[in-house]
């Protein structure tokens, strides 16, 4: 029987908030102590999930999975770079297809990959259509898939892709700027894609304060991700800002 208490927790959070924040934790940029502890303070913060991945992963993902776990009650969200990120340690995953690329590997191939081993941690799949804004600056997603971003001025673009993800039964719609972007995605683009799908819109990298975060979700975005500005700028009372700015 498939898992689903972790979409059923967002669902419950948009009914209570209507917009939830994820903070991601990049296993690269901190040892186990250090995610461990970074763990506690999202929580009390009051974010309302952690996702955790990257685009590369030389870590080992298994204990610092499981110190998360050990730290929060919060749902640990598997957020890959391929079909080798995965830990049973984990609550979920956004089993995400790069619907803006037309490379086969990204749309399908390390989905079946990585089907069996899914399965087998007994791991809830959220099946995610995954686009790549330009945010820009050249990401590690873009040169790892060989794909290109949907550019920023083409909001009539990124508005089918969200809505043949739906149509493809996909349970949510990410719009991904890229860690370390220097532009966030576009608001009009947001409103746009908002306004064709009826799944709920994940939207993150370049959200470098509170301000930009609650400007996104009044343009639609239902759930705001935070990373690189908490690596950069990382404390309790930042991340409390976000999750203020983004329920309020």
């Amino acid at each position: 029987m498939r898992l689903t208490w972790v979409l059923n927790h967002f669902k419950e959070v948009l009914k209570k908030h209507n917009a939830g924040y994820f903070v991601l934790i990049d296993p690269e940029q901190c040892d186990v102590r250090k995610c461990a502890k970074l763990a506690g303070e999202i929580e009390k913060a009051g974010a309302d999930a952690i996702l955790l991945g990257g685009s590369f992963l030389t870590n080992d993902l298994h204990p610092i999975a499981k110190a998360l776990k050990q730290e929060t009650q919060l749902p640990i969200v598997l957020f890959p770079g391929d079909s080798m990120h995965l830990t049973p340690h984990a609550d979920a995953i956004l089993y995400i297809s790069l619907i803006s690329g037309r490379n086969p590997n990204y749309l399908i191939g390390e989905q079946v990959k990585a089907a069996p081993r899914i399965r087998h941690h007994a791991l809830e799949p959220i099946p995610t259509g995954y686009m790549l804004i330009d945010g820009g600056n050249r990401t590690a997603v873009e040169f790892t898939s060989g794909t290109m971003p949907i550019p920023r001025d083409k909001p009539d673009i990124a508005g089918p892709h969200a809505l043949a993800a739906e149509y493809l039964g996909m349970q949510m719609v990410y719009l991904e700027a890229g860690s370390g972007a220097t532009h966030p995605v576009p608001n009009e683009m947001i409103s746009t894609v908002k306004a064709q799908i009826g799944i709920p819109l994940i939207v993150g990298g370049g959200i470098r304060t509170p301000k930009i975060a609650a400007k996104k979700v009044a343009a639609g975005a239902d759930f705001v991700v935070t990373g690189n500005v908490l690596e950069e700028n990382g404390s309790l009372e930042l991340m409390k800002a976000f999750a203020d700015a983004v329920h309020g």
